[in-house]
């Protein structure tokens, strides 16, 4: 499945000028943060050659494509929640906190898109009426949001957005490894490998998990 900018220039076409793609990285990860990565492009007709879906790509492909999609379009920018504030306020909106982080990010260069694409079913970015980040929100200045399924696989403003943030995560979990190199970070990222489990069922977690999720317990318990 190749992606394509069909969404974008329905957006476009309906007056849009700058159109962001977002997409989230590290939603199931059991240590680290969680990343938003957010694409902001201005109309246009081509995309990096080989761009798509991040989880369909090596670290490598990644990594170079990385390094030119800040050349695709106006803007690029990505947001962490930490797994502290995941603990606190919860994932949908520790999800948002992070969102609202790369877009105050690209306001503060001036760069405030007119419409949203955002992958999967559920709208976690747009905010409540009186959502605990309120400030942050207003400061972003959240445009209309469209769900796209699978719109990694789909629309390249939000496979771009996927890449960033998928390379920003790994990176900050690979410097993370240094300090906690017993979970096996570098390799994992903070998801559920059979290593990291072991490690947790020995030690018990690092300050960097996240404590109010299902962990296993250490020596003698079971997952």
């Amino acid at each position: 499945m190749s992606v394509t900018l069909v969404r974008e220039t329905t957006l476009w076409d309906a007056g849009a000028r700058l159109v962001a793609g977002v997409d989230e990285v590290g939603r199931g990860a059991l240590a680290g943060p969680v990343s938003v990565g957010v694409a902001v492009l201005t109309r246009c007709t081509t995309w990096p050659r080989g761009l798509a879906d991040s989880k369909e790509l090596s670290p490598k492909a990644r990594e170079a494509l990385a390094m030119v999609i800040p050349d695709f379009g106006v803007g690029r920018a990505v947001g962490h929640a930490s797994a502290a504030e995941i603990d606190e306020h919860g994932i949908v909106a520790a999800l948002r906190l992070a969102g609202m982080r790369a877009f105050a990010c690209l306001a503060s260069d001036g760069i405030v898109p007119d419409a949203i694409l955002l992958d999967g079913r559920h709208d976690w970015l747009t905010p409540p009426a009186a959502d605990l980040f309120s400030d942050e929100a207003e400061a972003a200045a959240i445009a209309p949001v469209t769900m796209v399924v699978k719109g990694d696989r789909l629309c390249a403003s939000i496979a771009a957005a996927s890449i960033v943030a998928k390379v920003e995560r790994d990176a900050l979990m690979r410097e993370a490894h240094a300090g906690h190199p017993q979970y096996g970070w570098e390799d994992n990222k903070g998801y559920g490998a059979a290593g990291h489990m072991a490690a947790l069922r020995e030690l018990g977690p690092s300050p960097l998990h996240r404590v109010s999720w299902k962990l296993p317990e250490q020596v003698g318990a079971s997952f």
